[in-house]
C-alpha cells in the first residue's frame, strides 16, 4: 500500500514537473524580452543589392543578410494597389488594411488597437524612434489615430495624449511648439509643456540623452531638430545630434529595465526624406546608416529578442544601372558610367524632365517629374532573427506582421 502511495506520489511528482517544463519552455523561455522592429520606405531586394555594392562592393555584405529569416511581403491598401506610407505602415501597426493617407483607423472612421498600444497592455515598455519627423505618417501610425496623414498638427497631438510610450525619440519639434515659442502649430498648445505635467524628461541633444539615468526607468521625449534629422553622413551638429543607430541604443538602454520586457519601433525616416526628393547617392547612404542600426539593435538587445526589418514599400523606382565593376563602391556609383549612362535612376519624382530646372540634374533623372517619387508596386521584404521570426518565409501580408509580433507580446 505505501509503495503504490509512493509510486503515485512520484508520477504525479513527475506529470507536474513535465507540465512545469512545457510551460517554462512555452511560456517563458519562448517569448523574447526585446521585441524591435525596424519599418523603411524601399526596402525591397533590388535596393538591398544596391546598397550592398554602395557599402562594400558586390563581394561586400550587409549586417541585415546576417538575419536567418526572410519573406517577400504584398503591401496593397485598402482603396488601392500601392500603398502610401501611412497605409502601409498602419497595416503592419494594426493587422488591418486602411485606407491611402489614413492612420490607424477603419474604413468606418473607428481606432484600431496598434501593437504598441496592446505592449502596453501587457506590461511592456514602449518606444519610438524615428530620425525623420516624429509627425511623419510611419511613426505617427504607431500611436496615433487620425484620417488624414498630412495633419501633422493633429498627429502630434495624439502622440502627447498617448499614455502608452515610454521612450519617445526623434525630430519634428516645430509641431510641438506654438507659433508663439518660435513653433508651428497654430492651435496655441504647447506639446512640449503637457509632456512634461505628464512626467516626461524631454532631452534636446545626444549628451543630454546619453546622461540620463536609466536605472530609474524615466519616460523621456528626445527632440533633436525642428525637422528631420542630419544626414547620417555629415557632422552631426558637433556631436549634439545622434545618429539612428546612437537612438536605438539608447532607447535600448531606457526600455530593458522593465521587468516585463520591451517593444520598440524604429523608423529609418531619412531613407524616405531622400527617396522623395531624387537624392540617390543619400538614399543609400541612410540604408547603410538603417543596416548599422539593426546591427546596433542585435548587440545591445541581446539572443532572447525578436528583431524585424520591414519595407514598407518601394520608393520612386530607384534603379542602379548598368556594369558598375566588382570592386566599385561609394561615390564611384555616382553619375554617369563609363559608357555616359546615369548610374542611378528614379522613375518619378523632382529630378525629371520638366520639372523644376533648378531640381534636374544629368546624374540622377527621374521620366517622369513629379513634386516627390511615387511609391511603386515591388513587393518589399521582411528579414528577422530570434523568437517567432521562424513565420517569416515565403509570401506573406503586411497585415501578417502585426500577427507575429503581436503573438510574441
Amino acid at each position: 500500500m505505501k509503495l503504490r502511495n509512493r509510486l503515485l506520489a512520484l508520477a504525479c511528482l513527475l506529470g507536474f514537473a513535465g507540465l512545469g517544463v512545457l510551460y517554462f519552455r512555452t511560456w517563458v523561455v519562448q517569448k523574447p524580452f526585446g521585441i524591435i522592429l525596424f519599418v523603411s520606405d524601399g526596402l525591397t531586394a533590388s535596393r538591398i543589392a544596391a546598397v550592398r555594392q554602395y557599402a562594400g562592393g558586390a563581394d561586400g555584405r550587409l549586417h541585415l543578410e546576417s538575419l536567418p529569416a526572410l519573406a517577400f511581403i504584398t503591401n496593397h491598401s485598402a482603396d488601392f494597389a500601392v500603398p502610401d506610407t501611412a497605409a502601409a505602415a498602419s497595416a503592419i501597426a494594426t493587422g488591418v488594411k486602411v485606407s491611402n493617407r489614413a492612420i490607424s483607423v477603419g474604413s468606418d472612421g473607428h481606432p484600431l488597437p496598434s501593437l504598441l498600444e496592446l505592449a502596453a497592455q501587457r506590461g511592456r515598455a514602449t518606444g519610438l524612434v524615428t530620425n525623420g519627423r516624429l509627425s511623419d505618417a510611419a511613426p505617427a501610425a504607431f500611436y496615433t489615430h487620425a484620417t488624414n496623414a498630412s495633419d501633422r498638427e493633429r498627429l502630434t497631438a495624439g502622440l502627447a495624449d498617448n499614455p502608452h510610450l515610454t521612450v519617445i525619440l526623434g525630430g519634428g519639434s516645430d509641431a510641438f511648439l506654438p507659433e508663439s515659442k518660435e513653433g508651428g502649430r497654430k492651435d496655441g498648445r504647447d506639446l512640449l509643456l503637457d509632456l512634461r505635467e505628464k512626467g516626461y524628461d524631454v532631452v534636446r541633444t545626444g549628451p543630454d540623452l546619453d546622461s540620463t539615468p536609466a536605472w530609474r526607468f524615466p519616460k523621456v521625449l528626445g527632440l533633436f531638430g525642428r525637422g528631420e534629422l542630419r544626414w547620417s553622413n555629415s557632422p552631426h551638429a558637433g556631436g549634439q545630434e545622434p545618429s539612428l543607430s546612437e537612438l536605438v541604443r539608447s532607447a535600448i538602454n531606457l526600455l530593458q529595465f522593465n521587468r516585463g520586457g520591451y517593444v520598440l519601433v524604429v523608423d529609418a525616416g531619412l531613407v524616405r526624406q531622400a527617396s522623395a526628393a531624387n537624392l540617390g547617392e543619400q538614399t543609400l547612404a541612410e540604408l547603410v546608416e538603417l543596416d548599422l542600426a539593426i546591427h546596433t539593435a542585435r548587440t545591445f538587445a541581446g539572443d532572447n529578442s525578436l528583431i524585424i526589418a520591414a519595407g514598407l514599400h518601394a520608393s520612386g523606382g530607384f534603379v542602379l544601372n548598368g556594369f558598375p565593376l566588382r570592386k566599385d563602391s561609394g561615390a564611384a556609383l555616382v553619375g554617369p558610367n563609363s559608357s555616359g549612362v546615369p548610374t542611378i535612376t528614379w522613375a518619378t519624382g523632382p529630378h525629371g524632365p520638366g520639372g523644376d530646372p533648378a531640381q534636374t540634374t544629368v546624374t540622377e533623372p527621374a521620366v517622369h517629374a513629379t513634386a516627390e517619387s511615387l511609391p511603386t508596386a515591388e513587393d518589399p521584404v521582411a528579414l528577422g532573427i530570434g523568437p517567432g521570426s521562424e513565420a517569416l518565409r515565403g509570401f506573406l501580408d503586411n497585415t501578417d506582421l502585426f500577427r507575429i509580433l503581436e503573438k510574441q507580446l
